[in-house]
């Protein structure tokens, strides 16, 4: 049956997409172009000289930096979060599954307060941290820990459905066929999850670009070091510079777009390389 007819099987398919659109519309597209078009109130010389400002790009190093590194870390540990609450069952198990949530739960300001408390010079874990020489609070360091702390459950809840629909009769399998321990995870259980791993990679990673509430108390706010652009983007509209505020944005927008666009591509051909497995 070709596609066509599979999408006029049951009726209302041209309304329904027609809805989609206009909500989309009305909800992105046009806040989205309205940011574009207040881009253009500034000259191409103004917008190049705020976009590209010795302090926007320290922002800019910072904030992709730490979102990068924050959700690569919550791909590896989310993964195996995920690989226990599935494989496993265990005393408290469904404390550690409702942990997992507590970060979409928590406002990102009272985590952001949480963090500094903790990370602080006399904090529970910042006073013996500090004494082996490793300061988190106030530094790059400290804005990676809450964007980790924020991006987590995106991994997790991702990556956990596609492990429970995959049988453990399937590594049995692989173990009774001489696979070790390592061909089992890369060669059968990593390429069925990659895709569902992807994905929460990049939402973890577009959380993090987007996050200012858990990281405005840890960052300390320091232009040239800490400030991320979030911030920068509220100081210029605190200055009323409403069209620096929005050309700082409109980078933020491209360069992310552009970034979650691949992260996708590069899903989808993983996607297609799993179903064009033989068996």
């Amino acid at each position: 049956m070709s596609t066509s007819a599979r999408r006029r099987i049951l009726p209302g398919f041209g309304l329904s997409l027609g809805m989609t659109w206009a909500w989309l519309g009305l909800l992105v597209i046009v806040p989205l172009s309205g940011l574009v078009f207040q881009s253009l109130n500034l000259s191409w010389e103004r917008f190049w000289e705020t976009v590209a400002s010795p302090r926007a790009f320290a922002a800019y190093r910072l904030s992709f930096g730490a979102s990068l590194a924050a959700a690569l870390i919550n791909a590896v540990f989310g993964l195996l979060v995920a690989w226990v609450l599935v494989r496993y069952r265990f005393p408290g198990r469904a404390w550690v599954d409702a942990l997992v949530d507590l970060p979409f739960a928590l406002p990102t300001a009272v985590a952001g307060l949480t963090l500094t408390t903790l990370y602080a010079s006399h904090g529970v874990y910042g006073r013996y941290l500090e004494a082996l020489g490793l300061k988190v609070a106030f530094t790059p360091l400290g804005v990676a820990i809450a964007l980790t702390f924020i991006g987590l459950p995106f991994v997790v809840r991702t990556v956990q459905p596609v492990l429970e629909d995959l049988d453990p009769e399937v590594e049995e399998a692989a173990t009774t066929l001489g696979a070790t321990p390592w061909q089992t995870f890369s060669r059968v259980v990593f390429p069925h999850v990659l895709p569902a791993l992807l994905s929460g990679f990049t939402l973890a990673f577009a959380r993090a670009l987007g996050e200012y509430g858990s990281i405005v108390f840890i960052s300390g706010n320091m232009p040239m070091r800490t400030e991320i652009v979030p911030l920068l983007i509220v100081t210029r509209l605190e200055q009323y510079d409403y069209a620096g505020a929005t050309a700082l944005a409109l980078v933020m927008l491209v360069t992310s777009f552009t970034l979650l666009l691949t992260v996708n591509l590069l899903q989808r051909w993983s996607q297609r390389r799993l179903e064009s497995r033989p068996g």
